[in-house]
């Protein structure tokens, strides 16, 4: 009776460790994002809109110093209340331009996180179907620990490429 007892334990305990042995596997986020078309589409109309701030910027940069050489030559002629006026409208420009650019930074900084974290929540499901469906206890980005063994973890990267239809 006592061995009966002794490997139904064993064998209790034997089931418990296999269960506890789930599968674990990597991805590489940044290889599958840079895959997809709307990574594409969102890195061009950033880039487009990097294009349109600093078009802006630039013209304003070229009025500024327009202004500022026309001053120079006509300044040693303008009364003092002229002058003072002119320089504080050629402060107020530059002010302006700096302002702008901070303002076109951050616009950038948001219209990108944007975009970016519409791709990142659609990659995230994806990885997420394809732990469920494979049974994996965790799934870990690729590049985010010192080290993973390749063959204690399975590389889903491709089974999530082919979750969201890439190649």
């Amino acid at each position: 009776m006592k061995k009966l007892i002794i490997c139904a334990i064993c064998a209790i305990c034997g089931i418990t460790t296999a269960n506890a042995q789930g599968k674990f596997g990597h991805v590489n986020t940044q290889e599958i994002i840079q895959a997809m078309p709307e990574y594409s589409k969102a890195k061009t109309e950033i880039d487009a809109l990097q294009a349109q701030y600093e078009a802006d910027l630039k013209s304003m940069q070229d009025e500024l110093q327009k202004k500022g050489e026309a001053f120079d030559k006509e300044q040693a002629t303008l009364p003092d209340n002229i002058k003072q006026r002119r320089q504080q409208e050629l402060q107020d420009m530059y002010q302006k331009i700096q302002q702008s650019y901070q303002d076109n930074q951050q616009a950038l900084a948001k219209a990108s996180q944007e975009k970016m974290s519409a791709i990142q929540g659609k990659v995230l499901e994806a990885i997420k179907a394809v732990g469920q469906a494979g049974g994996f206890v965790y799934i870990m980005e690729d590049n985010s620990l010192p080290f993973i063994s390749t063959t204690l973890s399975t590389d889903v990267t491709a089974q999530v490429k082919t979750k969201l239809g890439l190649k």
